[in-house]
């Protein structure tokens, strides 16, 4: 079981409502790893990993729901980092992921 501290969906200049969610997600780039999904939106998330990512860098993030998606590196420090969905997802699919994590 996941535990997480709820915060509220807010608008921030990426022009996309986050959510905070709780999701384990695999990685793809130069090598598959496990990372945090700790909060998401329609155009991207934010992700916490193991080792740190280069901005920049493509990635492919992968979970049941959702399958393979591609994002771009936006930012990042030693263990967290911000990407950007190289297709938005779907509002439904981000409904159907809070769901899954206990959200709604």
């Amino acid at each position: 079981m996941f535990s997480a501290d709820f915060e509220a969906a807010k608008t921030v200049k990426r022009g996309a409502a986050r959510s905070a969610i709780g999701l384990d997600a695999e990685l793809d780039g130069l090598r598959r790893t496990l990372c945090r999904v700790s909060d998401i939106s329609v155009s991207g998330a934010r992700l916490r990993t193991y080792s740190a990512l280069k901005v920049g860098s493509v990635i492919w993030l992968t979970r049941p729901l959702v399958g393979r998606v591609s994002a771009t590196v936006k930012w990042a420090d030693e263990y967290n980092s911000g990407c950007q969905f190289a297709e938005p997802l779907d509002a439904a699919m981000i409904e159907a992921l809070l769901v899954e994590a206990g959200w709604k």
